[in-house]
């Protein structure tokens, strides 16, 4: 039976454990940096040695963590790009900017195991050579930022954070930057443009990677919130035994977000690719399945910018046989084990974490223009595709949603969505124009018999197509 594995949510739920530094203290807080801290030079065959800061970095790498904010790139080699030879300071910024619709986990640490994150953020900036580290948190999280603020004044208090880090040498500072509330602050360089006062533009790459030119045109890491929990736990484990969890090149544990048409939405922390997406969203340890007499009619895997997934669907995937050859499978959709490389070749990806499930009650119409809406409303505007790109699709899905639409509407979203994509400085072109394309391509019919009746009834009432339906059409001709 397929079950939780708490790692980074260990403590956080159970009755009595608070976000205070005593409690955290009580559990064995702080003992992993003190471990990290104690660490002696490494002899190396040949004579060479390993500083105990380069055998952090080669510990996460060797663990195969990868990035839990979205993209999944792989923790240790982001962290081995830091230009650490231009003399310049090296920073750190924590992005606590959740903002992916569907997404809830990030937030759950921060209110209830604060200096968790803490120790994970010290740590890893120790590793990397880092005086001075960022969390830069979404704008709604007014009580998250008043916890982190709290939790650092404590950390300092016990000499945990400041001067000289419990006799170690080491010096760090870390604040935290409260956003505005803006999705695009999720993009790493559009971050660093907001922490540095200006409008969050996010910046080309190259030349403009974090790494070389980061914040203050300095090196600069960011990571996610669950990303930089894990590395106070591959300090514990060791590298070896940290990859034994999840699967080969997916190690550790991931945090879902679970919501929409299911008996128990909520978050769930996993070993990645031990449990399948049928798992989560009908195993009573989880989802506890879709409401009564309900079926299943999409899955989103991976928050609303991920492709989403058609009840039903099958997939080939490549997978290592027996004799070591690869080897190409088809799997269900159900079926589908819930990691980063799985849900990649099946077309999508795990993203965030959050998993949107949506049961046969659901207008597919209706809810890719609320998705249409909300990427119309955050786009930022520095990119002309995507800035009227993403307004067309909106305006096109509320034409349809409100007995205007026309039957060609269908193709006319698929050619703006074409547009967009691949045409844009950020990921957020994509975030905007996969749904669109995924949902009209799975969903086709349904847009185009809205479309349809939209236009009979038009002609039945005698009423003609609305000035902006003309204006449509003469932008998809």
């Amino acid at each position: 039976m397929p079950s939780e594995y708490r790692l980074i949510l260990k403590y956080a739920d159970q009755p009595g454990y608070t976000p205070d530094i005593d409690c955290y203290l009580r559990y064995g807080g702080y003992g992993m940096l003190k471990k990290a801290l104690a660490l002696q030079v490494k002899e190396l065959p040949g004579g060479k040695k390993m500083p105990p800061q380069e055998q952090i970095r080669d510990e996460v790498f060797k663990s195969g963590l990868r990035g839990r904010g979205g993209a999944g790139f792989s923790c240790g080699l982001k962290w081995s790009f830091v230009d650490r030879k231009s003399g310049k300071p090296i920073y750190l910024i924590c992005n606590a900017d959740e903002s992916e619709p569907g997404t809830f986990k990030d937030r759950q640490i921060i209110h209830k195991d604060p200096h968790q994150l803490l120790e994970g953020m010290i740590i890893s900036c120790w590793a990397n050579d880092v005086k001075l580290a960022y969390i830069y948190i979404r704008g709604e999280f007014v009580e998250g930022a008043k916890i982190l603020q709290r939790a650092i004044r404590e950390a300092r208090e016990k000499n945990f954070l400041g001067k000289n880090i419990l006799g170690s040498g080491c010096d760090l500072e870390i604040y935290v930057h409260r956003g505005a509330g803006a999705y695009i602050c999720g993009e790493e360089t559009g971050l660093i443009e907001s922490l540095e006062g200006k409008r969050a533009y996010p910046r080309i790459k190259p030349p403009y990677f974090p790494a070389v030119l980061g914040l203050y045109l300095c090196p600069t890491i960011v990571n996610n919130v669950e990303t930089l929990c894990s590395v106070k736990h591959i300090v514990a484990m060791g590298s070896e035994e940290y990859a034994k969890l999840g699967t080969p090149n997916n190690s550790g544990t991931r945090i879902v977000s679970i919501s929409g048409h299911v008996k128990r939405p909520g978050y769930y922390e996993v070993e990645v690719g031990k449990v399948t997406l049928g798992e989560l969203v009908n195993d009573r340890a989880f989802g506890g399945g879709l409401r009564d007499g309900r079926g299943l009619k999409a899955i989103i895997p991976g928050g609303s910018s991920a492709k989403v997934f058609k009840a039903g669907e099958k997939f080939k995937l490549k997978r290592k046989g027996a004799d070591g050859q690869m080897a190409t499978v088809e799997v269900d959709l159900l079926d589908l084990p819930y990691d980063f490389d799985s849900l990649a070749q099946a077309g999508s990806m795990s993203g965030s974490g959050a998993i949107i499930v949506m049961d046969d009650s659901t207008d597919i119409v209706e809810a890719l223009a609320n998705i249409a809406e909300f990427y119309a409303h955050e786009s930022c505007g520095q990119c002309t595709p995507c800035r009227e790109g993403s307004l067309w699709m909106s305006k096109a899905l509320h034409r349809l949603t409100h007995g205007r639409g026309r039957e060609q509407d269908a193709d006319y979203l698929v050619h703006i969505a074409k547009n967009i994509q691949g045409r844009t400085i950020c990921a957020f072109g994509e975030a905007c124009a996969w749904p669109v394309l995924s949902f009209v391509n799975k969903f086709k019919d349904e847009f185009v018999a809205r479309g349809a009746d939209d236009e009979t009834r038009s002609a039945v009432n005698g009423a003609g197509p609305a000035v902006e339906t003309k204006i449509a059409a003469s932008l998809q001709a």
